[in-house]
């Protein structure tokens, strides 16, 4: 069962997630539509608080660097 602050940050990279996604998808932008669905999704896979915010700051910094790029 995960912990309260777990759920907290599942939730924050989600939203982070569906932001990148939709640019993703607005700019045509495969590399940000694919990591902004993976941001929503990887919170059901990963145990563990630690594990999960590693996960999500690679994955935001993923989205950081591809951002623009087109």
């Amino acid at each position: 069962m995960p912990d309260g602050s777990t759920i907290f940050f599942g939730i924050v990279f989600g939203a982070v997630g569906l932001a990148v996604f939709r640019h993703g998808r607005r700019e045509t932008n495969f590399a940000c539509l694919f990591i902004g669905l993976a941001l929503m999704v990887y919170p059901y896979f990963v145990e563990g608080l630690v594990l999960n915010v590693l996960v999500g700051l690679g994955l935001t910094g993923g989205a950081w660097m591809f951002w623009d790029a087109n």
